[in-house]
């Protein structure tokens, strides 16, 4: 009697190109998945797709246009979708406030979770069996100075994923977000402006996450039996109780 393999399952990962995403993609694919990785950066993510045996989409969430051919690139059942295309830009007060800054944040953060995920959707309810990840931040349920249109972007990205969560019951489909804290990717290098001195002192002091951390908590996440939603997920290191305080060692 033979038998026939069952058919590889499928993930999709957003902002694949370093980061978060890029060690959720190696740690999907070490579990199984055939991964779709999608960014802006090209070169990376044909790099990191030939690593893994995944496909490259250079997508960027914000483009109507590229989030259709992302779906496109998922010809059949999609059945984990990881929501991580986001970040921060600036840390001005709100008297102060750039607004191209937060326009982009809103955009990327929420619209762009809002398309990728509803373009995936009929996918993933096809699966039987789908998850949505999607990547938050601890700025997503906190407040700090300077913080308000990141934290505010972060908020609304919550409320979107928490609100699908019910819109979703009684279909195949879990929701799990992430909320980590500080975690040593370039999010503040790109918040920051490229300014590597300042952004590497956002860690000064302590031993932030990584984002291997983050990742085999998401692997852990995926690994679940149909029937298991991990709601929500909060993470941070040892040292850190929350966006504004800090245990760090004097130099």
């Amino acid at each position: 009697m033979t038998t026939t393999a069952p058919e590889q399952r499928t993930a999709v990962v957003t902002g694949a190109s370093s980061g978060i995403g890029e060690a959720t993609a190696r740690t999907l694919a070490a579990q199984g998945f055939h991964v779709v990785v999608a960014a802006r950066r090209a070169d990376r993510i044909a790099a990191l797709a030939t690593d893994i045996g995944g496909t490259p989409v250079v997508a960027d969430v914000t483009d109507p246009a590229a989030v259709d051919a992302l779906a496109q690139a998922c010809p059949g059942p999609v059945h984990v979708l990881v929501n991580n295309a986001g970040g921060a830009k600036g840390l001005a007060n709100v008297d102060a406030a750039d607004l191209e800054h937060w326009r982009w944040m809103w955009e990327t953060n929420v619209l762009g979770t809002l398309q990728v995920t509803r373009a995936l959707l009929p996918k993933l309810v096809a699966s039987g069996d789908g998850l949505v990840v999607t990547v938050t931040s601890i700025a997503a349920f906190e407040i700090y100075d300077g913080g308000a249109g990141y934290t505010s972007a972060k908020h609304a990205q919550s409320a979107l994923h928490r609100t699908l969560r019910g819109e979703l019951l009684g279909k195949p489909v879990r929701l799990t977000e992430i909320a980590p804290g500080m975690v040593d990717t370039e999010f503040s290098l790109v918040r920051f402006g490229g300014d590597r001195e300042r952004a590497d002192a956002v860690y000064d002091g302590l031993t932030p996450l990584t984002a291997v951390d983050i990742a085999e908590v998401i692997g852990f996440v995926a690994s679940r039996p149909p029937h298991v939603d991990l709601d929500q997920i909060v993470i941070r290191p040892r040292d850190q109780a929350s966006a504004t305080r800090a245990h760090r060692q004097s130099t």
